[in-house]
């Protein structure tokens, strides 16, 4: 009964979402209105975005020792595959303050209370197995054009990179692949996870929805690949710094074009409200630590 919950959601016959075509200058207002989200909550955003660059940096520098050095970029590279997960606090703030509730950064943290937690998790494992597949495959190409053994030097690598044909047949391919890869994770991801915070209907629908909306706006979604391709590889520049911009600004965006590519749901799930605790004096300790049942009090 707990898996099925996971794929399918609260409903034994899940109802597919209804999905819209979107045009370009839909993006262009999902993108505007994610940099208001930003605007209204910056503080918010770079709280839970801070940590995805500083993780980056310290990736990139484990990977400098010479032996991890070809690995370097396809990490870089791979942040892109689990950056759907990374914003998922990033989306309940935004739904939190379209539906004008309190957008305290505390707030982000009510994932963790979603009816959807278990299909939110699963996804995310299965971006994080695409991600380690993408390492694996990384370094396979870079083992066929290059061999086992490790770069001399850092020096040595660029000249190994740009100055033989092995290494443009290694930038060319590489390049390739992580092009699919990126493509398969926009096509399950691209409205799975806000749908997930908007409604309990399991992974299994969640991500059919996301492919249906790819297949149904197929150019535009493409453009939105390349704009969010754009603009990560933009923040990436000064040592990923830029990414504590671009990252809230993409994730709140993210949530608005969900909400122009699926109709809404007529029966929004209700919030998370935490269960007060009842008031207790001191002179119940320790009674109160093993007491099972509790008299209210005036």
């Amino acid at each position: 009964m707990a898996y099925s919950h996971i794929l399918l959601g609260a409903g034994t016959r899940p109802t597919l979402p209804i999905i819209r075509r979107i045009a370009p200058s839909d993006l262009v207002e999902a993108l505007a209105k994610g940099f208001d989200d930003f605007a209204a909550m910056p503080s918010h955003a770079v709280f839970l975005c801070v940590i995805y660059p500083l993780l980056g940096v310290l990736l990139i520098s484990l990977s400098l020792g010479h032996a991890m050095l070809p690995l370097a970029f396809p990490l870089a590279a791979g942040f892109a595959l689990v950056g759907p997960l990374a914003a998922i606090g990033l989306y309940e703030l935004s739904r939190r303050r379209e539906a004008g509730l309190d957008t305290s950064s505390i707030h982000a943290l009510d994932v963790r209370h979603s009816p959807s937690l278990g299909a939110i998790v699963t996804l995310g494992l299965l971006l994080m197995a695409i991600f380690l597949i993408w390492l694996a495959v990384a370094e396979a190409i870079y083992t066929a054009n290059f061999g086992y053994a490790a770069p001399a030097s850092i020096r040595q690598f660029a000249i190994d990179l740009f100055d033989t044909s092995a290494g443009w047949n290694l930038i060319i391919v590489g390049t390739g692949v992580g092009f699919l890869f990126a493509v398969l994770v926009l096509v399950i991801s691209a409205v799975s996870f806000p749908l997930l915070l908007d409604r309990d209907v399991g992974a299994a629908v969640a991500l059919l929805t996301s492919i249906r909306a790819v297949v149904a706006n197929p150019a535009t979604m493409a453009l939105w690949g390349l704009i969010v391709a754009a603009l990560l590889a933009i923040g990436s520049l000064p040592f990923l710094l830029g990414l504590t911009v671009i990252m809230p600004v993409l994730g709140h965006a993210t949530w608005h074009l969900y909400r122009k590519v699926v109709e809404p749901d007529c029966n929004p799930r209700p919030d998370y409200r935490p269960r007060e605790k009842p008031f207790r004096y001191a002179a119940e300790f320790p009674t109160a630590v093993f007491s099972t049942r509790h008299r209210s009090r005036p």
